[in-house]
């Protein structure tokens, strides 16, 4: 569907756009009750220890009404080094709403605007809109992609492989724009965990994750041991079989035996996994993960777009940097599937230490976004 020249960009604008049309308010808020919402910012302010901005106003001189403007995700303007945005929510707008006789004015200007009342009453409604949605998770756990974006070609390819933290955070995966969630997170998502304060700590981490070097020296070295050894027998060898051929090597290699223990431990977990992803029908029953890459990859594209939001990097050299992903994915995988399997074993092996059937759950259903839902692009894009 068209509005006349224009797209809708993401479901969020859609769904604005057909419930205004309607009149219909209660559809209004229910779609801002269940998405980012987002305020310009100048980077100067943004980068000042401990300042909180006001909340933007000005003068609607159609109503004669002073507004609060903000944009939905798909509405956000090109990258621009001097003007961020941070996001925020309707519930946390009722909280610091400034005056009551100030309106909220989504999207102004566009065919998906919205503007609504702010009276104490209207934001009580809009904090139980956003309780109701489900508070904090209803921003998970969603396919976003957007119409703007690379849909087709080696950008969109590359930016698919950074869609599993894209679904798992519910942010539009196929964008390289204004930010990632927005630009204090961005900033400190860089600082931690990936200790990343300026351009040059951004270019030294994206040439190790592209090397596969963060995943985990041991869990590789098992898996190769696993390799090998198959194609020494003719056939997958058994978990007693692996286990021999790792406690042997490692115990060579590392004289201490802690590497050894370490080693021993990886082969459990990945057995473990295997066999889940084998009774949940994602691995055939002679079927194997051979190397842990896709994690390193996947994390790959996200640090761009999250350098990107930082400004540590302009746009072109964010695509630049996510091109340079693809081919070590390439030599890594043969398939989409085959990558996204790859992905979730490393995150699983590695943080299931809280609650595992939890980990494993929104794992699988990460995955299973990916390879079934018809709009993804693992369905929609070939692999090489």
């Amino acid at each position: 569907m068209t509005t006349g020249t224009w797209a809708p960009p993401t479901h969020v604008e859609r769904v604005l756009y057909e419930a205004g049309a309607r009149g219909d308010r209660a559809a209004v808020l229910d779609a801002l009750g269940r998405t980012r919402l987002y305020v310009l910012v100048a980077r100067l302010h943004a980068d000042a220890p401990g300042y909180v901005p006001p909340l933007p106003s000005q003068r609607d001189e159609g109503s004669r009404r002073t507004v609060v403007p903000v944009l939905t995700e798909g509405m956000l303007p090109p990258w621009h080094p001097d003007w961020v945005f941070r996001h925020t929510t309707l519930d946390r707008l009722a909280a610091a709403w400034p005056h009551d006789r100030w309106w909220l004015a989504v999207n102004p200007g566009t065919p998906y605007a919205a503007t609504l009342p702010a009276r104490p009453a209207d934001r009580r409604a809009w904090q139980q809109t956003v309780a109701t949605a489900g508070g904090a998770d209803r921003l998970r756990m969603r396919l976003l992609t957007h119409a703007g974006g690379p849909l087709h070609g080696p950008v969109a390819q590359a930016l698919a492989l950074g869609a599993h933290l894209a679904v798992l955070n519910g942010l539009v995966w196929n964008q390289l724009g204004a930010q990632y969630e927005d630009y204090p997170t961005d900033v400190a998502r860089l600082r931690r965990p990936w200790c990343v304060h300026h351009r040059a700590g951004f270019r030294e981490k994206l040439d190790t994750l592209l090397a596969a070097r963060l995943v985990g020296r041991v869990p590789e070295a098992v898996l190769g041991m696993r390799r090998r050894l198959a194609a020494r027998l003719g056939h997958p060898p058994t978990e007693q079989q692996w286990a021999s051929m790792v406690t042997v090597n490692f115990e060579r290699d590392d004289p201490y035996g802690d590497d050894a223990v370490e080693a021993v431990e990886f082969v459990r977990r990945i057995t473990h996994y295997e066999e889940r992803f084998r009774a949940d029908g994602l691995l055939p029953p002679d079927g194997r993960i051979d190397t842990l890459a896709a994690f390193d990859h996947g994390r790959a594209v996200n640090v761009v777009r999250l350098a990107l939001g930082a400004r540590y990097c302009d746009p072109r050299e964010a695509e630049q940097s996510v091109l340079r992903v693809l081919e070590p994915a390439r030599r890594a995988y043969d398939s989409w599937p085959a990558f996204s399997l790859g992905y979730l074993l490393a995150r699983l092996i590695h943080f299931d230490e809280g609650d595992p059937e939890l980990m494993y759950q929104e794992s699988l259903a990460i995955h299973r976004i990916l390879v079934q839902d018809p709009s993804s692009p693992y369905r929609n894009l070939p692999w090489s």
